[in-house]
């Protein structure tokens, strides 16, 4: 797994063989990532990255210059890994907390320019992310939600576009 694009372009990230995590490949992330070069300011973005995993989609937001990172993880051993990956690539402005994303989600006041989310494929309540986190978006915010083919969100009110990238589909949210 590697960075893609940005000032760390080509940096590796190389989680345990017995990592458990799912993280996007690198074919998604560089579809997703060109989309995002054309919507947002990097540089002026607070990202919240729910499940986490190995960080990989924090740490592309960091090379390429967002300013406000905040990574949640429940798994003990996934948030150790992404605290010690961030130190090695020298990222200063990443928040990692060990936290489950539904109680946080309850819980947190701060608002976001971008909240992606990638949670397992079979998590139970999947579909009910789109309502839960577009209350944490700044006006004119995205939600990006990566997802299996069998989930559709386009009756959602916030549902702006889906884009597909072999098995991996990623449904955008904008708030109102």
């Amino acid at each position: 797994m590697r960075i893609i694009g940005g000032k760390l372009r080509g940096r590796t990230i190389t989680p345990p063989a017995e990592y458990n995590a799912r993280p996007t490949t690198d074919f998604a992330k560089e579809g997703l990532f060109n989309i995002l070069m054309n919507e947002i300011d990097f540089e002026d973005s607070a990202l919240l990255d729910l499940f986490s995993g190995t960080g990989a989609i924090s740490f592309e937001f960091a090379s390429r210059g967002c300013r406000d990172i905040t990574s949640i993880e429940l798994a003990p051993a996934n948030t150790t890994f992404i605290k010690r990956t961030a130190k090695l690539l020298g990222i200063n402005n990443i928040h990692i907390i060990r936290h489950n994303v539904f109680d946080f989600v309850k819980i947190c006041t701060k608002k976001f320019d971008i909240v992606f989310a990638d949670p397992p494929y079979s998590l139970n309540g999947l579909e009910t992310l789109p309502e839960s986190c577009i209350s944490l978006l700044k006006e004119n915010g995205l939600f990006i939600l990566e997802h299996p083919g069998t989930f559709n969100f386009d009756s959602n009110p916030y549902y702006y576009k889906e884009k597909k990238y072999g098995n991996v589909h990623f449904s955008f949210f904008k708030a109102k």
